[in-house]
């Protein structure tokens, strides 16, 4: 990526995380509405690894492996890369430049890779957002090959969070722009709308995001309207009516479970802050900027070894990796 491209696809980023600021409620800073105070369910709590803003490198997910290394999407830099448990970082992908520059890209104006997963035999899968028919998509990334597109999405649509299904066979999808859940087997081919419930919509910016199968459903998160959902999946991989499980959580992004139920931990992007979100749907701030929090994207649990990305979207300082320790206080 040429340093001119960088420079032009950087402003970019920060034109949108403007915008991304503006659309947020006053005090979104602050505790989310209906939040309690900061408590304290982790612990050890550091930035392990730093990454480089001006080279594009804003973390936006993440997929871990079982030794702990972290293969992460950064955003601005069409990149995936490899972090080591020592903090080491590896690219292991550029995904190709659109034509235009990724000008077309619908909400935000640059190219950018987002949702990221792996399965148990290495094959790492992508989104990539770029505005353009023949690049924006589900692309596959095989140990020793290049990446791949394997589905095409609209153009007109910007795909973000990516969940595999507890069998291993298929990948769910949304789209923030078109607040749509799009459903594609991990083999490929062409998606099919799985959901449009109004409860994905966007109100002005991005609304579905984040994205995790659990307990026979699909949860979802909408960064516009600031809510958790759960979308049961039915027979025949039909989805059910959505339920708002947590609120009050503008400028949410992606989110992982704990291991203790329902319970989750969000990152709330422009509050910059990451919050428990109980089963009863309450919610906790437990990390800030304090922490070392600059834009947090997403949440990854390995056991108990809790990891989070912080792209810096708005910050401009300094996108990490932050990790840390959730103990059994409760």
């Amino acid at each position: 990526m040429s340093k001119r491209s960088i420079k032009i696809t950087t402003s970019a980023v920060l034109m949108a995380a403007a915008t991304l600021t503006a659309t947020a409620p006053a005090g979104a800073t602050s505790t989310p509405a209906g939040a309690t105070s900061t408590d304290r369910p982790l612990t050890n709590v550091r930035v392990a690894t730093h990454f480089d803003f001006s080279a594009g490198q804003m973390p936006e997910n993440i997929a871990l492996l079982p030794d702990g290394t972290a293969n992460v999407t950064f955003a601005a830099s069409r990149q995936v890369a490899q972090v080591t448990p020592r903090g080491t970082t590896r690219i292991l992908a550029t995904l190709p430049a659109p034509a235009d520059g990724g000008t077309a890209t619908p909400v935000l104006g640059f190219p950018l890779a987002t949702g990221i997963v792996r399965t148990s035999d290495g094959t790492v899968y992508v989104l990539y957002a770029t505005g353009t028919a023949d690049l924006t998509g589900l692309w596959r990334m095989r140990p020793g090959r290049a990446p791949k597109r394997i589905a095409a999405l609209p153009a007109n649509g910007l795909p973000n969070g990516l969940a595999l299904d507890g069998r291993g066979e298929r990948l769910y999808v949304t789209d923030s722009v078109l607040g749509t859940v799009w459903t594609v087997p991990v083999t490929g081919g062409t998606p099919t709308a799985w959901s449009t419930a109004p409860e994905l919509s966007s109100t002005g910016f991005l609304g579905a995001n984040g994205a995790k199968v659990h307990r026979g459903a699909l949860w979802v998160s909408n960064l516009d309207r600031g809510t958790l959902l759960r979308i049961p999946i039915r027979s025949g991989n039909r989805a059910g009516t959505p339920q708002v499980k947590a609120s009050g959580m503008t400028g949410i992004d992606d989110f992982a479970f704990t291991g203790r139920g329902d319970e989750v931990l969000a990152a709330l992007n422009a509050p910059n802050t990451v919050v428990r979100v109980r089963a009863d749907g309450t919610v906790t701030t437990v990390l800030d900027a304090g922490d070392g929090l600059q834009n947090p994207t997403s949440v990854a649990l390995r056991g108990k070894d809790v990891y989070v990305l912080s792209a810096a979207y708005t910050t401009a300082t300094d996108p990490n990796l932050l990790r840390a320790r959730l103990h059994d206080h409760r």
